[in-house]
């Protein structure tokens, strides 16, 4: 369907030469789009920029820090210098820090402070500040769509990851608040919505969920007990929903938080 088509339009994606990021690029490219590959791996984001482009797509490799100002105001002028305009913005940039992590032997009145800030700033103000950046472009442009990466950590608590999960509650907050604002000052051109994975195997928590033989942790399988599909998702499974919300065919969706975790909201335990 045409709605869908992501065709000519330039989408910026931080955390693109993640693990999720690079089936974000891809499944941007693949509907059409030109895939801004953004993140501080330049040897990576070149990669997946070349691949891309070798295969008929089009994409544009762009290594920038989402906590320095400066890298994205030169990542924003190159992308205006290239194609004149962004479409598109999809905060992937993000993770967790050892730092935000309370185990279970820990103390929880004498928690890193430090390490909490530094993951609730990674994952809060690396989606604000691309935001005020990028988000600018859109709405003086005429039109656009930001998507931002919220997690289930955000919807019930999670032992251990504290900083990650304030942070992603602060995400959900944040995406319903900017699409209010944007729509009382631009009407319906410049939209805000979120996409809450469920588990997915990822560099951050691949040493949580999985032992080095493949198996599960005891994290891990109490995660599967709790997810009705019994499985990790695949980073491709978050395709569709976002190709939706960058797309024309979800032109009255915004403020929303979608979910993609094989029902691990939604189920009770029992």
């Amino acid at each position: 369907m045409e709605n869908f088509s992501l065709k000519d339009k330039v989408i910026i994606v931080t955390g693109g030469t993640g693990v999720l990021g690079e089936a974000f690029v891809k499944g941007i490219a693949d509907a059409g789009g030109v895939a801004c590959i953004m993140g501080r791996n330049q040897k990576v984001a070149e990669e997946r920029a070349e691949a891309i482009n070798a295969n008929g797509g089009k994409a544009l490799a762009l290594v920038a820090d989402v906590m320095n100002e400066s890298h994205l105001l030169a990542a924003r002028d190159k992308i205006m210098d290239t194609y004149g305009k962004i479409d598109g913005l999809v905060n992937g940039a993000g993770g967790n820090m050892p730092g935000g992590v309370i185990n279970p032997d820990q103390d929880i009145f004498t928690m890193n402070f430090d390490g909490m800030r530094q993951v609730m700033d990674l994952n809060l103000w690396g989606t604000l500040i691309p935001t005020q950046i990028f988000g600018e472009v859109m709405a003086k442009g005429g039109k656009g769509s930001i998507v931002n990466i919220s997690s289930m950590a955000s919807q019930q608590a999670v032992t251990k990851v504290l900083g990650y999960s304030m942070a992603k509650a602060a995400i959900d907050n944040y995406t319903r608040w900017f699409a209010l604002e944007a729509a009382n000052r631009y009407g319906d051109t410049l939209r805000m919505n979120a996409i809450a994975p469920g588990f997915f195997l990822t560099e951050q928590n691949r040493t949580l969920l999985t032992n080095t033989d493949g198996s599960y942790t005891e994290r891990g399988s109490l995660v599967l007990k709790n997810t009705p599909f019994k499985r990790f998702g695949k980073a491709e499974e978050l395709i569709g929903a976002l190709i939706w919300l960058l797309s024309d065919a979800s032109a009255f969706v915004t403020g929303t938080v979608v979910t993609v975790d094989g029902g691990f909201s939604m189920f009770s335990g029992v």
